[in-house]
């Protein structure tokens, strides 16, 4: 017993110092993030100049996305493939995404519990509450984190107050998310290769699903919530 509560212990100091570093590193190069992010070869050549570490940084800068929503994702997930191509910039996009959902998860489930509950009072995140408390949760979290329009990021911090299997709540994310990471890092390596019709072509697909996802995101949220359930529990 005793080891277990000194493992909690030393979980949540851990996820409290690399928040802590997070949100450090996030205030203090803010200016200098969003200006990276702005233009592809700027990011690219950032990236390269770390040399080795260029992967590692890629990844970080995921993670800060994932994490402390601001910087715009689709320009890093861009970024990914038009440093690394498809595979190799997939693999570190999706990497850094699933780590800064861990720490976002694990913050609400370990320290921020009672932050992200007064958040959620507000009456624009009220709806996830709702959500929250329904037996269908992960049909909810599915369908949210793999519609673009939604505010995927909060999901994850909100679905640690929830008593949903860590596992389970990562495989669906994964598997939510991972097409159009997929999606992202493609365009970014045919850019690169001045393959535009590929380009083009995931470029407006992408486009329209956000716009309908925009338009019909306040219906959806309704349909969702008249769903009647139980209490999650998974």
């Amino acid at each position: 017993m005793d080891g277990l509560l000194h493992k909690k212990r030393v979980s949540k100091v851990l996820l409290a110092c690399a928040g802590l570093v997070t949100t450090i590193i996030f205030i203090r190069y803010l200016p200098e993030l969003l200006r990276l992010t702005m233009s592809l070869d700027a990011f690219r050549d950032y990236i390269l100049s770390t040399g080795k570490l260029g992967p590692v940084m890629l990844v970080l800068f995921q993670i800060l996305q994932t994490v402390i929503a601001p910087l715009p994702g689709e320009v890093v997930q861009i970024a990914g493939g038009y440093i690394y191509g498809t595979t190799l910039g997939a693999v570190y996009v999706t990497g850094g995404m699933m780590l800064g959902a861990v720490i976002a998860f694990y913050f609400t489930r370990f320290l921020g519990g009672s932050f992200i509950e007064r958040l959620l009072q507000k009456d624009k995140f009220k709806w996830m509450r709702g959500m929250m408390d329904n037996k269908k949760f992960s049909i909810f979290l599915f369908i949210v984190f793999i519609i673009p329009g939604f505010p995927k990021d909060m999901f994850i911090y909100a679905a640690g107050l929830t008593t949903m299997k860590p596992l389970r709540f990562f495989m669906i994310l994964l598997f939510a998310r991972f097409p159009w990471l997929l999606a992202s890092v493609s365009v970014g390596a045919n850019i690169y290769d001045k393959n535009y019709g590929p380009t083009i072509v995931i470029s407006v697909i992408s486009v329209i699903a956000f716009i309908l996802g925009l338009i019909y995101k306040d219906k959806l949220i309704d349909k969702l919530s008249s769903f009647k359930g139980g209490k999650s529990g998974s």
